[in-house]
């Protein structure tokens, strides 16, 4: 009798056992995994020294909690190098998946190669990567951007009027697509006297239009390829008692306000937070093994 009994007992433990484990594919082990949950996201970003990058890591966070996701995000401080070994870091921690504003976008080829042969997906975020493959490239249409500045400059200053163009980091996508839509408009139709690179930022946007207007004294008009440069000229053009029209990109809120001030003539609107919290779907998604477009578009504005 204790013999039958006990092994009675046995039968009702392997069963409850069996009964409590879950079988492969099953809710519980794919059900975190499906919503974004446990997935590590490693974000390199040019620069966090900019407000625009500021919103776009920003937007990227948000997304990423209210996804479950995982996320850590890494300042290349713009130093191609320094990119490349943050994102060798993250390689190293495992992530399941970078996501790379690249700093250079010839220079950061190499690094998105690396994370392609350690199997780690990469997609690109505001600036794409001229080689390596990559999943998906979310951005505004910079091209399109760059036309939108130059037809409302056309339109403030008139025909044949001297302008100038202030470049943004050499070998970044976004200053190429944003000069050239702006040159398909200037080309012809304005007198471009001066373009010179200022990387983006506010004090060199400052000290290099100084310089250009101590040779060109009769400037009416200024694209500058982000808003960090636009301000810092608009500071050498107000010092200088000037009245240039001056148009910027990105649209971050110190621009903004400047417009609003009837200080800057225009910005461009590239909606950072958005960009960042659609490259964190486009991740989150990519991961789950859904398809992904390779080019995701968001819309542009002109704030005047």
């Amino acid at each position: 009798m204790k013999k039958i009994t006990l092994a009675l007992v046995m039968s009702i433990v392997l069963i409850l056992a069996a009964c409590s484990t879950d079988a492969p594919g099953s809710k519980k082990e794919t059900g975190s995994k499906g919503e974004g949950k446990d997935f590590k996201i490693g974000f390199s970003v040019s620069t966090l020294n900019n407000p625009f990058f500021v919103t776009l890591s920003e937007g990227a966070k948000a997304q990423a909690k209210e996804m479950g996701a995982t996320i850590t995000v890494v300042d290349a401080q713009d130093d191609a190098s320094k990119q490349a070994s943050d994102v060798e870091d993250l390689i190293q921690q495992g992530v399941d998946l970078i996501l790379i504003n690249p700093t250079d976008s010839e220079a950061v080829v190499s690094t998105v190669q690396s994370a392609n042969d350690a199997g780690i997906p990469v997609i690109t975020v505001d600036r794409s990567s001229e080689g390596g493959e990559v999943v998906s490239h979310i951005a505004s249409d910079n091209k399109a951007g760059g036309e939108l500045a130059g037809e409302y400059l056309l339109e403030l200053v008139g025909d044949n009027a001297k302008v100038v163009e202030l470049e943004g980091i050499a070998g970044s996508s976004a200053a190429r697509d944003r000069g050239d839509g702006f040159n398909t408009v200037a080309k012809d139709k304005l007198d471009i006297v001066a373009k010179q690179t200022a990387n983006f930022n506010r004090a060199e946007g400052l000290t290099v239009m100084e310089n250009i207007l101590q040779g060109n004294p009769d400037i009416k008009g200024v694209f500058a390829h982000n808003d960090e440069m636009a301000l810092g000229a608009l500071e050498a053009i107000e010092a200088a008692g000037k009245d240039i029209q001056v148009i910027g990109f990105d649209a971050t809120d110190d621009a903004v306000k400047s417009v609003k001030d009837g200080k800057l003539a225009g910005t461009v609107a590239q909606k950072p937070e958005l960009i960042g919290k659609k490259a964190i779907e486009a991740a989150v998604n990519s991961l789950k093994g859904e398809k992904v477009e390779a080019s995701i578009p968001v819309e542009l504005e002109l704030i005047k």
